[in-house]
């Protein structure tokens, strides 16, 4: 066998190792399973939404999302028809809080694709180069840490959201909510800062070991060093940020939309709490079961956040 073929050979066994080392300290994790196991059981409420919910989307060109209200069972409590109650405008919470897990999942998912995005291309650019760039590209992150992002986002949402056409984009065959995506990549933009100081870090400390020198020295360019070298080694802790920005990004969105910047033609659960807050006196149940399920997510993914962080720690060794 060929000596370039060996090594590659013996990299991929070594990679695959730590993968299956890791597996094992993440079972033996109790609260990262735990975790794990919500984040499937929401994922799969995401998936077959439109069975497990008595009623359609309220987008629904049928109506039937405002059965109860058809029937004058506005604002009703908890009970064998309606697990959760109805809301103030006569629509089943259990139906809104399950159809509102798609947007959860796809709020959670989008905003980490943007955020880890522009964290993976400004912190590995500043690590990997340094010098001068590192310097412009770190003087650009620290402007959006200082600045108050909550109140930019608030505002660049109004102004942004204002413009969004009504109804939803098409891609793929697959209908896409104009407003809440615009909600979703100013989400993105204003918080990947604190990310691409991570992936700095993590490019400070792995480009000064001696595989990236030797390849330096074999004449490897720097795309390759970058892309086969440095950030494979940097995935772990890229995982696990990831998994923590989703928890974040729902958290977010929940308060955007709560406090009436968020997309009012998609049902999010901060939506729901929104429409519902002024009734909830009356109608608590409205209130307390969409923010039981951004308590479930968020806890959720905040424990496999930790799991990964605990069975992917290279500092850790095999007991």
């Amino acid at each position: 066998m060929p000596k370039k073929q060996k090594n590659t050979t013996e990299v991929r066994r070594r990679a695959a190792g730590q993968w299956a080392v890791a597996w094992r300290r993440f079972k033996r994790n109790k609260a990262g399973v735990a975790g794990l196991a919500m984040v499937t059981v929401l994922v799969f409420v995401a998936v077959f939404n439109n069975l497990l919910a008595p009623y359609p989307v309220r987008s629904d060109p049928s109506g039937k999302a405002f059965t109860p209200f058809y029937r004058g069972e506005t604002a009703q409590p908890p009970s064998a028809m309606y697990p959760f109650g109805t809301s103030a405008i006569g629509t089943d919470v259990f139906s809104d809080v399950v159809h509102g897990s798609v947007w959860a999942i796809y709020v959670g998912v989008l905003v980490t694709v943007v955020t880890m995005g522009l964290a993976i291309l400004v912190g590995s650019i500043a690590g990997y180069f340094g010098k001068w760039v590192d310097n412009i590209l770190m003087r650009i992150t620290e402007v959006f840490l200082v600045f108050p992002s909550m109140l930019l986002i608030l505002v660049f949402v109004r102004v942004f959201s204002l413009s969004a056409q009504e109804g939803g984009w098409q891609f793929l065959g697959i209908g896409v909510p104009p407003g809440l995506t615009i909600v979703i990549l100013i989400l993105g933009v204003f918080n990947w800062a604190s990310n691409a100081r991570m992936v700095r870090g993590e490019f400070l400390r792995v480009r000064e070991q001696e595989f990236v020198q030797a390849e330096k020295a074999l004449g490897a360019g720097n795309f390759r060093i970058i892309f086969r070298h440095v950030l494979p080694n940097i995935l772990s802790s890229i995982i696990v940020v990831g998994t923590l920005t989703i928890a974040y990004a729902i958290l977010l969105e929940a308060a955007v939309s709560f406090i009436g910047f968020g997309d009012p033609n998609t049902i999010t659960w901060g939506q729901i709490l929104q429409e519902n807050f002024s009734e909830m006196r009356t109608v608590w149940w409205a209130e307390v079961f969409p923010g039981l399920a951004i308590l479930f997510s968020v806890f959720g993914f905040n424990l496999l956040g930790d799991g990964l962080s605990d069975a992917l720690n290279p500092r850790l060794r095999e007991a």
